[in-house]
Formats: structure tokens, sequence, C-alpha cells
């Protein structure tokens, strides 16, 4: 019999489940609404006022074209929660297990190494090579401003005791571009995660039909209306 002081395990609230961590490139969303923007533009002016096959090839066009600005720009994403890794690639979806991811690396680009040596390119997060050097720089700067700082009240301490004391500079902390910062937050997310036994079971692929089908009608149009024309 269970008393009121001890619930039985069925009786104890469940963990509470917490929404996704998504990244995504910062500047993917502003493209891709800046490109849709230019597609839709010279596209409905050629529809309404092209003449012969003109709104036929910008119609193809657009059906092709859409598609792959979204798949390229507004789609990348990745989603990060205590059990699994999702990443939502221009073409396929991935979902990996916490348990079943091996490592996470940053190179020329990012990507993640499944258990099975499988490796999944994170196009939602780049790599800005240009945003490395910037905070390379700026680490450099500050180590050298920090230790400045030091010497001079180093030296300031000991003209007041009659002799040459040390002083730390201030900790400006590590400089990463935004990126680099991104990955090791799901560095973080996979040590403190991959022992759950709700972080196992099996990775799963999914192509994007929904990017491909209307990518693949608008190019077959286009061609024969080029074929034909």
């Amino acid at each position: 019999m269970t008393t009121p002081d001890h619930p039985s395990p069925a009786s104890q609230p469940p963990e509470p489940v917490y929404q996704d961590r998504i990244y995504r490139s910062p500047m993917a969303i502003p493209s891709g609404v800046l490109l849709l923007g230019l597609i839709g533009w010279l596209g409905f002016d050629a529809l309404f006022s092209g003449h012969g096959r003109a709104p036929w090839l910008a119609l193809a066009g657009m059906i092709l074209a859409v598609p792959l600005v979204i798949a390229f720009t507004l789609r990348p994403a990745v989603f990060a929660n205590d059990d699994r890794l999702r990443i939502r690639n221009p073409f396929r979806v991935i979902t990996l297990p916490w348990g079943e991811i091996a490592a996470l690396r940053s190179g020329f680009s990012n990507e993640v190494v499944a258990n099975s040596g499988t490796k999944y390119q994170l196009w939602a997060i780049p790599v800005s090579l240009r945003a490395r050097k910037r905070a390379a720089r700026q680490q450099v700067d500050a180590g050298t401003k920090g230790n400045e700082g030091g010497s001079a009240q180093a030296r300031r301490l000991g003209l007041r005791r009659g002799g040459f004391g040390l002083a730390a500079g201030p900790d400006s902390g590590p400089t990463q571009a935004e990126t680099d910062q991104w990955m090791n937050d799901l560095r973080a997310f996979h040590e403190r995660h991959e022992g759950r036994d709700t972080a196992h079971g099996e990775t799963t692929v999914r192509w994007a039909y929904e990017v491909l089908g209307p990518a693949l009608a608008g190019a077959v149009v286009l061609a024969i209306l080029l074929a034909t024309g």
C-alpha cells in the first residue's frame, strides 16, 4: 500500500519537455526574402506584361526558382533538445539522438559525425573565415590591452611599496565567431545528454519532397518549353 509520503512512480510528475533550441544563419532569412521579392517582381512582370512564350517561361522559372531559394535560405535550421539533434538541410531532414553522435566537427564546414561514420553537414551553421579572423584579432587586441593595463597597475603598486609587483590584466574571456559559439553549445548539449536513456535510437533521414517535387516540376516544364522553342 502506498502512503501519501511515498507516492508511487506512476504518480510522479513527468519530466518537463522543453522547446527545441533553434540555430540558423543570421543572413539566411533577409537574403531569402530579398531573393524571393526579386523573383516575384521579375516573374509577375513577365507574366502580365510579357508576350508570346515569355509568360510561360516566367511561370516555369518561378516554379523552379522559388523552392530552391527557400531550400537554401529560409529552410536550413538546426534544432536541439535534451534527446536529439534535428538537422534541416536544403533537401533532407536528419534526426540523430545524442547517443548516436560521435562528434561535432568544425573546419571549413560544420558537420556532425554519427557513430556509423556517416557525416552530415550543418547548412544552417555556416563557417565564416572572415568572422573567425575578426574574432581572433579582437582576442589579440583584448589580450594586448589587458597586458598593458596589468603592467601599468604593477608599476603603480611597485612604486607605492618600494619594489616591483605583478598584476593580472582584466579577463576579456574567449572571443569566437558566432557560429563557432553555436558549435560549442551543441557540443555541450552532446556531452550533457548523450547518456540519457531517451537519447538513443535510430538515426533517420527524410528527403524533402515538398521542395524536390515543385523544383523538379518547374525544371521539366522549363526544359520542355526551351526544347520546343
